[in-house]
Protein backbone atom coordinates (compact mmCIF):
# COMPACT_ATOMS: atom_id res chain seq x y z
CA UNK A 1 0.00 0.00 0.00
CA UNK A 2 1.22 3.54 -0.89
CA UNK A 3 1.00 5.66 2.07
CA UNK A 4 2.65 9.11 0.91
CA UNK A 5 1.26 11.91 1.99
CA UNK A 6 -0.77 13.73 0.05
CA UNK A 7 1.53 16.89 0.23
CA UNK A 8 4.77 15.05 -0.19
CA UNK A 9 5.96 14.47 -4.41
CA UNK A 10 7.21 11.04 -3.09
CA UNK A 11 8.81 8.84 -0.35
CA UNK A 12 12.46 6.99 -0.11
CA UNK A 13 13.46 4.49 1.63
CA UNK A 14 17.01 4.97 2.55
CA UNK A 15 19.18 1.58 4.29
CA UNK A 16 22.95 2.92 5.67
CA UNK A 17 24.87 3.46 8.13
CA UNK A 18 26.85 6.43 7.34
CA UNK A 19 24.60 9.00 9.60
CA UNK A 20 26.97 12.04 7.81
CA UNK A 21 25.56 10.56 4.11
CA UNK A 22 22.32 9.93 5.40
CA UNK A 23 21.78 13.32 7.20
CA UNK A 24 22.30 14.83 3.50
CA UNK A 25 20.64 13.01 1.71
CA UNK A 26 17.22 14.13 3.99
CA UNK A 27 18.03 17.29 3.83
CA UNK A 28 18.54 17.37 0.33
CA UNK A 29 14.95 15.37 -0.54
CA UNK A 30 13.09 17.22 1.67
CA UNK A 31 13.74 20.30 0.05
CA UNK A 32 12.27 18.65 -2.89
CA UNK A 33 9.10 17.53 -0.81
CA UNK A 34 10.26 14.01 -0.68
CA UNK A 35 10.13 12.50 2.57
CA UNK A 36 13.10 9.80 3.41
CA UNK A 37 12.18 6.98 5.92
CA UNK A 38 15.96 5.82 7.09
CA UNK A 39 16.66 2.06 8.54
CA UNK A 40 20.42 1.28 9.78
CA UNK A 41 19.16 -2.59 9.68
CA UNK A 42 18.89 -4.84 6.68
CA UNK A 43 16.15 -6.96 7.79
CA UNK A 44 14.37 -3.63 9.13
CA UNK A 45 14.86 -2.64 5.49
CA UNK A 46 13.23 -5.85 3.55
CA UNK A 47 10.38 -5.56 6.18
CA UNK A 48 9.80 -2.15 5.26
CA UNK A 49 9.85 -3.05 1.64
CA UNK A 50 7.50 -5.82 1.70
CA UNK A 51 5.07 -3.54 3.70
CA UNK A 52 4.31 -0.70 1.40
CA UNK A 53 5.23 1.36 -1.91
CA UNK A 54 7.98 3.36 -1.91
CA UNK A 55 8.94 5.91 -4.57
CA UNK A 56 12.61 5.61 -4.49
CA UNK A 57 15.37 3.27 -2.87
CA UNK A 58 18.71 4.46 -1.58
CA UNK A 59 21.32 1.46 -0.96
CA UNK A 60 24.61 1.81 0.62
CA UNK A 61 26.47 -0.91 -1.00
CA UNK A 62 28.66 -0.29 2.15
CA UNK A 63 26.39 -2.46 4.17
CA UNK A 64 27.84 -5.56 5.24
CA UNK A 65 30.10 -7.95 3.90
CA UNK A 66 32.51 -8.27 1.27
CA UNK A 67 31.55 -11.88 0.19
CA UNK A 68 30.51 -13.09 -3.72
CA UNK A 69 27.46 -11.07 -3.25
CA UNK A 70 27.59 -7.95 -1.01
CA UNK A 71 24.38 -7.37 1.18
CA UNK A 72 24.28 -3.70 -0.47
CA UNK A 73 24.02 -5.74 -4.01
CA UNK A 74 22.00 -8.13 -2.35
CA UNK A 75 19.41 -5.75 -1.48
CA UNK A 76 19.37 -3.93 -4.94
CA UNK A 77 18.51 -7.17 -6.91
CA UNK A 78 15.89 -7.70 -3.76
CA UNK A 79 14.14 -4.48 -4.64
CA UNK A 80 13.98 -5.23 -8.31
CA UNK A 81 12.16 -8.49 -7.21
CA UNK A 82 9.74 -6.73 -5.14
CA UNK A 83 6.33 -6.78 -6.06
CA UNK A 84 5.57 -3.49 -5.29
CA UNK A 85 8.73 -2.01 -5.47
CA UNK A 86 10.46 -2.94 -8.45
CA UNK A 87 9.82 -0.17 -10.36
CA UNK A 88 11.34 2.15 -8.08
CA UNK A 89 13.61 5.07 -8.15
CA UNK A 90 17.07 3.43 -7.11
CA UNK A 91 20.08 5.16 -5.85
CA UNK A 92 23.06 3.54 -4.40
CA UNK A 93 25.76 5.26 -2.57
CA UNK A 94 29.16 3.75 -3.89
CA UNK A 95 33.17 4.49 -2.70
CA UNK A 96 35.08 3.50 -5.51
CA UNK A 97 34.42 3.50 -9.11
CA UNK A 98 34.13 -0.30 -9.24
CA UNK A 99 31.39 -0.45 -7.09
CA UNK A 100 29.74 2.39 -9.26
CA UNK A 101 30.11 -0.10 -12.68
CA UNK A 102 28.29 -3.08 -9.87
CA UNK A 103 25.22 -0.51 -8.98
CA UNK A 104 24.82 0.40 -12.76
CA UNK A 105 25.32 -3.26 -13.76
CA UNK A 106 22.98 -4.88 -11.26
CA UNK A 107 20.11 -2.05 -11.86
CA UNK A 108 20.27 0.98 -10.27
CA UNK A 109 18.74 4.13 -11.23
CA UNK A 110 20.96 6.69 -10.19
CA UNK A 111 24.57 6.07 -8.44
CA UNK A 112 26.04 9.15 -5.98
CA UNK A 113 29.75 8.68 -5.36
CA UNK A 114 31.56 9.61 -2.22
CA UNK A 115 32.70 12.35 -1.28
CA UNK A 116 29.86 13.49 -0.96
CA UNK A 117 29.02 17.10 -1.39
CA UNK A 118 25.79 19.28 -1.37
CA UNK A 119 26.12 19.99 -5.65
CA UNK A 120 26.96 16.04 -6.35
CA UNK A 121 23.46 15.23 -4.62
CA UNK A 122 21.52 18.22 -6.15
CA UNK A 123 22.48 17.89 -9.55
CA UNK A 124 21.20 14.03 -9.38
CA UNK A 125 18.27 14.67 -7.56
CA UNK A 126 17.60 17.51 -10.06
CA UNK A 127 17.55 14.86 -13.00
CA UNK A 128 16.28 12.15 -10.71
CA UNK A 129 13.24 14.22 -9.77
CA UNK A 130 10.51 13.49 -12.83
CA UNK A 131 11.50 9.99 -12.37
CA UNK A 132 10.23 9.84 -8.55
CA UNK A 133 7.28 11.99 -9.77
CA UNK A 134 6.40 9.70 -12.60
CA UNK A 135 6.64 6.26 -10.19
CA UNK A 136 4.43 8.68 -7.60
CA UNK A 137 1.75 9.20 -10.64
CA UNK A 138 1.66 5.53 -11.25
CA UNK A 139 0.30 4.45 -7.75
CA UNK A 140 -1.21 7.95 -7.17
CA UNK A 141 -4.75 7.37 -6.03
CA UNK A 142 -7.48 10.21 -6.20
CA UNK A 143 -10.27 10.35 -3.94
CA UNK A 144 -13.36 10.81 -5.85
CA UNK A 145 -17.07 9.39 -5.79
CA UNK A 146 -19.35 9.26 -8.52
CA UNK A 147 -22.09 6.61 -9.76
CA UNK A 148 -20.92 3.55 -11.17
CA UNK A 149 -22.32 0.16 -12.89
CA UNK A 150 -20.51 -2.98 -13.25
CA UNK A 151 -21.69 -5.32 -16.32
CA UNK A 152 -21.24 -8.89 -15.40
CA UNK A 153 -21.84 -11.52 -18.19
CA UNK A 154 -23.78 -13.83 -15.90
CA UNK A 155 -25.16 -12.05 -13.22
CA UNK A 156 -27.34 -8.67 -12.94
CA UNK A 157 -25.60 -5.40 -13.03
CA UNK A 158 -23.93 -4.20 -10.24
CA UNK A 159 -24.42 -0.58 -8.75
CA UNK A 160 -22.47 1.58 -6.81
CA UNK A 161 -20.05 4.52 -6.10
CA UNK A 162 -16.49 5.19 -6.59
CA UNK A 163 -14.21 5.32 -3.37
CA UNK A 164 -10.50 6.35 -5.49
CA UNK A 165 -9.14 6.16 -8.52
CA UNK A 166 -5.52 5.61 -10.12
CA UNK A 167 -3.89 4.87 -13.48
CA UNK A 168 -4.49 0.92 -12.87
CA UNK A 169 -7.86 0.39 -10.91
CA UNK A 170 -9.94 1.44 -8.58
CA UNK A 171 -12.03 1.23 -5.23
CA UNK A 172 -15.79 1.01 -4.86
CA UNK A 173 -18.77 0.56 -2.39
CA UNK A 174 -21.91 -1.23 -3.28
CA UNK A 175 -24.26 -3.37 -1.72
CA UNK A 176 -23.81 -6.46 -3.77
CA UNK A 177 -21.02 -8.80 -2.27
CA UNK A 178 -18.13 -9.39 -5.11
CA UNK A 179 -16.09 -12.15 -4.83
CA UNK A 180 -12.22 -11.77 -5.21
CA UNK A 181 -11.63 -13.22 -9.55
CA UNK A 182 -14.51 -11.78 -10.81
CA UNK A 183 -14.89 -9.78 -13.81
CA UNK A 184 -17.01 -6.96 -14.87
CA UNK A 185 -17.29 -4.29 -17.32
CA UNK A 186 -17.27 -1.25 -14.93
CA UNK A 187 -18.74 2.40 -16.13
CA UNK A 188 -18.47 5.74 -14.95
CA UNK A 189 -17.91 9.20 -15.65
CA UNK A 190 -15.41 11.30 -13.89
CA UNK A 191 -15.81 15.41 -13.16
CA UNK A 192 -13.29 18.39 -13.65
CA UNK A 193 -12.91 17.81 -17.00
CA UNK A 194 -15.54 15.00 -17.38
CA UNK A 195 -14.45 12.05 -19.00
CA UNK A 196 -16.26 8.76 -19.92
CA UNK A 197 -14.17 5.23 -18.42
CA UNK A 198 -15.14 1.95 -19.78
CA UNK A 199 -12.68 -1.04 -18.40
CA UNK A 200 -12.42 -4.39 -18.48
CA UNK A 201 -11.82 -4.84 -15.01
CA UNK A 202 -11.66 -8.01 -12.19
CA UNK A 203 -12.12 -7.64 -8.32
CA UNK A 204 -8.87 -7.85 -5.95
CA UNK A 205 -10.37 -7.44 -2.91
CA UNK A 206 -13.74 -6.68 -0.65
CA UNK A 207 -14.22 -6.06 2.37
CA UNK A 208 -16.46 -6.02 5.25
CA UNK A 209 -17.60 -2.48 4.58
CA UNK A 210 -18.77 -2.94 1.63
CA UNK A 211 -15.60 -1.95 -0.28
CA UNK A 212 -14.04 -3.44 -3.09
CA UNK A 213 -10.99 -3.13 -4.89
CA UNK A 214 -10.86 -3.61 -8.82
CA UNK A 215 -7.71 -4.21 -10.96
CA UNK A 216 -8.44 -2.84 -14.64
CA UNK A 217 -7.43 -5.64 -16.98
CA UNK A 218 -8.42 -3.70 -20.13
CA UNK A 219 -8.73 -0.19 -21.20
CA UNK A 220 -8.31 1.47 -24.37
CA UNK A 221 -5.64 3.24 -24.98
CA UNK A 222 -6.84 6.49 -25.46
CA UNK A 223 -8.72 6.03 -22.46
CA UNK A 224 -5.86 5.29 -20.53
CA UNK A 225 -3.89 8.54 -21.86
CA UNK A 226 -6.91 10.29 -21.03
CA UNK A 227 -7.16 9.17 -17.09
CA UNK A 228 -3.38 9.51 -16.82
CA UNK A 229 -3.44 13.04 -17.29
CA UNK A 230 -6.92 13.49 -15.57
CA UNK A 231 -5.02 12.31 -12.77
CA UNK A 232 -1.19 14.25 -13.33
CA UNK A 233 -3.97 17.13 -13.35
CA UNK A 234 -5.31 16.46 -9.95
CA UNK A 235 -2.01 15.92 -8.12
CA UNK A 236 -0.37 18.29 -9.25
CA UNK A 237 -3.33 20.70 -7.65
CA UNK A 238 -2.22 18.90 -4.36
CA UNK A 239 0.36 20.56 -4.69
CA UNK A 240 0.54 24.70 -4.90
CA UNK A 241 2.52 25.15 -2.24
CA UNK A 242 5.90 23.36 -3.45
CA UNK A 243 7.63 26.03 -4.54
CA UNK A 244 11.19 23.47 -5.72
CA UNK A 245 8.97 21.84 -8.00
CA UNK A 246 9.29 24.20 -11.00
CA UNK A 247 13.06 24.78 -9.84
CA UNK A 248 13.29 20.99 -10.10
CA UNK A 249 11.29 20.23 -13.00
CA UNK A 250 13.67 23.36 -15.27
CA UNK A 251 10.63 26.24 -14.66
CA UNK A 252 8.10 23.69 -16.02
Amino acid sequence: MNTTPPNLVGTVLLVSRDEIASRKLTDAMQQLAVSVEVCVDISAFADRLSRRKFEGVVIDLALGDQGLIPEGLACLEHVRASASNRTAVIFTLTSSSQETAHALKAGSSFVLQRPLTSESIGNTLKVAYRFIMRERRRYFRYPVVVPVVLNRKTAPAVFGQTVNISERGMALRTLTPLAPGSEATVQFTLPDPLLRITAESKVCWNNEKGEVGLSFHFLPFDCASQLQSWLAQKLEKQLPQLGPLDHAEGGR
